[in-house]
């Protein structure tokens, strides 16, 4: 950006979903258009109805079809009207809680709810029986309230094991609609795109043509103007349904960029000037493939938790095909107050497999460290036959992982002695600097032979005693538990070191912080050390299992319980809000609440105290 403004405070209602800073923020720099992005207030008709009052050209549709596809319920009424396959469901104007419930069971479990306003799997719920439904609804309608200001829900029936598959779209001010092929967002959690790829794997052109009219069909139906992707669930038997329309730019836009060497960017802001499209449908070429990954806060190994903390050093990938798209830098900090996605790695290839070994390399060349990323979990996605083979369905994760999640790997012996390898040298470094001058033949000998020192690392929870010699060749010998490993040839550019590992040349990124702290990021796992002889002392907490903490950042919504009260194992507590997702706060024991130590409004840091339980006798 060539200019920045402050809009307001963290919180997204004083800042990013205030109409009045954003347009006062235009005024005072002289801006004529205001393009909204892919968040906050871009799917919003008022504020693009503001825009235009305040004279300014609001990159994005009219604000009608804004406000009718911005609405579940109203678009789908739209869509079966025009034609449009959508799924069997209730999207009428009356949202009660009873009316939804006398419907799922009208339509037949399992169904989903979804919110009638925004996106990104806020709202949404997938409910197996009527016995959830109240506490599904009541969930996601507070869900939506505060990410949309708008909790109305509808339902439809649940496909089981479909494909998201979503068409591109363009119609400009001159009557001209066309689509840009499709995308595959069918990796997904919580409702939420991880992995996308243009051109879907299994897409036939006959089926690409019949999507592509009837999403093109779809905005015709509101009078559509700019970018607006159509969404269609596809089933195994190869029948599409309407999903929804997001009235923006996607965020996996790169990958549909990549394939036809265009700027859609570039695009919304020509039609935003009145230009025509620079295709027509004819024109429109499909080159080779490109997948997209989502680099999340979040950690994988805990079901996904959002993570929130220092980004204590981001070194994204580099290379030919590769792209990266970023809202971080070494030094900042990730909050609870936004969306946990922290940047877009995008890789393009002749062939999807190219591309898929091209995005899986990059990967391993990417480091975030601070806080817990999905990094190591895209890595072993991208490599799962399923996805290998095209095979992916929304079910992938779940099937794929179980309900035992995924496991984040472990670091070998050899990953292990490497960091401690690079640590130790820039620890004689910085002796070596501080000293008279020393002759280099001179380092790590003393008269009794060559040196060896120890030191004491923690890893995984445990301490470990590790000791270092030099040994031939200028190599440096590691031993530690039942491991012994020769390190030598090491080289350091920044946080990317090389080193010859037994043998064999190695990369992995590499940092240290001035309390100990060692991070290293390897082509497949994440992993963090601790030299123990600079190790913080941290106080332990000793009030047992009965201790319920805040497991991240958050906004304490709601507690449903006060001293006194009795409860049991799996009881709902409370719910706490971060990054926009609700979470439910459940008791790990049987027993009396002891004490509340927080109430509903207050933000919580990570392992703040909420209560505590005394457990009952046995427990």
């Amino acid at each position: 950006a060539d200019e920045a403004v402050c809009i307001g405070p963290a919180a997204v209602t004083a800042s990013y979903l205030n109409p009045d800073a954003i347009l006062a923020a235009a005024k005072a720099t002289g801006a004529d258009a205001l393009h909204p992005g892919y968040g906050f207030l871009s799917e919003n008709a008022e504020f693009a109805e503001a825009c235009e009052a305040a004279g300014l050209i609001f990159v994005g549709p009219p604000a009608e079809a804004m406000r009718l596809m911005g609405d579940k319920a109203r678009a789908k009424r739209r869509m079966i009207e025009a034609g449009v396959p959508c799924i069997e469901g209730y999207q009428g104007a009356d949202t009660d809680p009873a009316v939804l419930m006398r419907e799922a069971e009208r339509i037949g479990f399992p169904v989903m709810l979804k919110a009638v306003a925004g996106g990104g799997g806020r709202g949404m719920r997938r409910v197996a029986s009527l016995e959830d439904l109240d506490s599904a609804i009541r969930l996601a309608g507070s869900e939506a309230a505060n990410a949309f200001g708008n909790g109305d829900l509808l339902i439809e029936k649940a496909v089981e094991r479909p494909r998201h598959v979503e068409v591109q779209v363009f119609a400009d001010q001159h009557g001209q609609t066309i689509h840009l092929g499709e995308r595959d967002c069918s990796v997904q959690r919580r409702h939420q795109k991880v992995i996308e790829e243009a051109p879907c794997p299994v897409m036939t052109e006959t089926l690409r043509a019949e999507m592509g009219a009837a999403a093109v069909e779809a905005a015709r139906a509101v009078n559509y103007v700019g970018a607006g992707t159509v969404e269609f669930l596809l089933d195994e038997d190869g029948r599409f349904y309407f999903l929804e329309m997001n009235t923006r730019l996607q965020v996996e836009h790169p990958v549909t960029e990549a394939i036809l060497g265009q700027d859609l960017v570039a695009w919304q802001i020509a039609v935003a000037q009145g230009e025509p499209l620079p295709l027509s449908q004819d024109e429109v070429q499909i080159r080779g493939h490109a997948i997209e990954v989502r680099l999340y806060a979040e950690d994988p190994g805990r079901n996904f938790l959002p993570s929130t903390g220092p980004v204590l050093l981001w070194t994204p990938p580099s290379g030919p095909g590769v792209r990266v798209d970023d809202g971080i830098e070494t030094g900042g900090q990730v909050s609870p107050f936004y969306d946990a996605m922290l940047a877009k790695i995008i890789a393009h290839g002749a062939s999807r497999e190219e591309a898929r070994r091209r995005l899986r390399r990059a990967l391993g060349e990417t480091a975030l460290f601070g806080l817990k990323t999905n990094r190591d979990f895209l890595i072993d996605a991208l490599g799962q036959p399923d996805f290998v083979t095209g095979q992916a369905t929304t079910a992938f994760i779940e099937e794929t992982y179980g309900e035992a999640g995924f496991r984040p790997p472990a670091p070998s012996s050899e990953d292990l002695a490497s960091v401690i390898a690079l640590d130790l040298r820039g620890s004689r470094e910085s002796a070596v600097t501080g000293a008279v001058h020393v002759d280099p033949e001179l380092l790590d000998w003393t008269s009794a032979g060559r040196l060896e020192s120890s030191a004491v690392y923690g890893h995984g929870g445990r301490e470990m005693t590790v000791t270092a010699r030099s040994a031939d060749a200028g190599c440096l010998a590691i031993g530690f538990e039942e491991a012994a490993v020769r390190i030598g040839d090491v080289t350091l550019s920044g946080p990317r070191a090389r080193l010859l590992v037994e043998g064999e040349h190695k990369a992995l990124v590499y940092h240290r912080t001035e309390d100990g702290q060692l991070f290293g990021a390897t082509p497949m796992c994440t992993f963090q050390l601790q030299n123990m002889s600079q190790a913080l002392v941290a106080s332990e907490d000793a009030s047992g299992g009965g201790r319920v903490s805040a497991p991240m950042h958050g906004k304490l919504v709601s507690l449903t319980c006060e001293p006194g009260d009795a409860v049991a194992r799996g009881d709902v507590l409370g719910v706490l809000e971060a990054m926009k997702m609700q979470h439910e706060i459940i008791a790990g024991t049987d027993g009396k609440i002891r004490l509340v130590a927080a109430s509903p409004g207050v933000q919580l840091a990570a392992n703040d105290l909420i209560l505590e339980i005394e457990p009952d006798e046995g427990d």
